[in-house]
């Protein structure tokens, strides 16, 4: 199972919502240090997901969740509606890039993905969830109202005396200046192929290169873990080569002494053997 739909079963299932994409980042600009229990070095994955709500009325939400060192589950730390998002900020909309901006009513998060074609993904499936859910939110909205003058229709019966067609209007029009509708999501310096209809094959393509950069980096690791355990490797024929080096230099020299305290004893057993030999006579 991969990390998208590890996060989409673990957090977002059991709140019966999909998760539609999911993106891996990392600030661009470091912050001040939080209180969160991130452990002595701030060791976490910070994933930006979108996600739709199961039940109706359908509600497009931004979420952000965190998987800290050490552990296998994810954690949801922060989550904002479609509505709260006021601006996507693509940063450079002539080449593809990592960097993008969340601009949310409280909040600006600057973020880097772990590759542009990670980003590219994201935006481009984030902007055409936010066109589908206004163009759905403008529907029901128009056909609330086509309800409302339906049934302000009604009420108005011919020949009544505290009820007229004027004021029947007159209460419509004052119902639809009071109402303002909210504002929708910005995409500004994106890519127009990531914000344009012919959205498919894009979507193929920068998906199978986010594919081949994970496939990239995995092998980059496996190499590094491969080099790093031939070097400890060597490092330890190295420092038994040595070891063994010292060693026989060691008992080389205890030889040496050896025969020369052996040729030293001889000597003076001859030196002894002549002495006796003098004095007997």
């Amino acid at each position: 199972m991969n990390i998208q739909s590890a996060i989409n079963k673990e957090v977002f299932i059991p709140r019966d919502e999909r998760m539609l994409v999911a993106v891996e980042v990392r600030r661009r600009k470091r912050k001040r240090m939080s209180f969160l229990p991130t452990g002595a070095k701030g060791d976490y994955a910070t994933f930006i997901c979108v996600s739709v709500t199961n039940t109706r009325p359908h509600q497009l939400l931004i979420t952000k969740v965190k998987r800290f060192g050490g552990a296998s589950s994810f954690t949801r730390r922060s989550q904002w509606t479609v509505e709260q998002l006021r601006q996507v900020n693509g940063i450079n909309p002539n080449k593809d890039s990592p960097e993008f901006d969340l601009v949310f009513d409280n909040a600006v998060d600057q973020w880097v993905a772990s590759s542009s074609a990670d980003k590219c993904i994201f935006v481009q499936i984030l902007y055409h969830a936010c066109q589908t859910y206004w163009e759905g939110k403008a529907g029901s909205l128009g056909k609330v109202g086509h309800q409302g003058r339906a049934r302000q229709h009604a009420q108005v019966q011919p020949g009544s005396s505290d009820s007229s067609p004027g004021s029947a209007s007159r209460t419509m029009q004052a119902r639809r200046k009071s109402y303002v509708p909210p504002k929708q999501t910005e995409f500004i310096n994106c890519q127009s192929k990531l914000t344009g209809d012919a959205c498919t094959m894009n979507l193929v393509i920068y998906r199978c290169k986010a594919f081949l950069n994970r496939m990239k980096k995995l092998m980059v690791a496996n190499q590094s873990r491969s080099a790093a355990r031939g070097s400890t490797m060597g490092n330890v024929v190295q420092r038994m080569n040595v070891a063994l080096g010292e060693r026989g230099d060691r008992l080389t020299r205890a030889e040496d002494k050896t025969v020369e305290l052996m040729h030293k004893a001889q000597q003076f057993a001859d030196t002894a053997h002549k002495l006796a030999l003098k004095y007997s006579k």
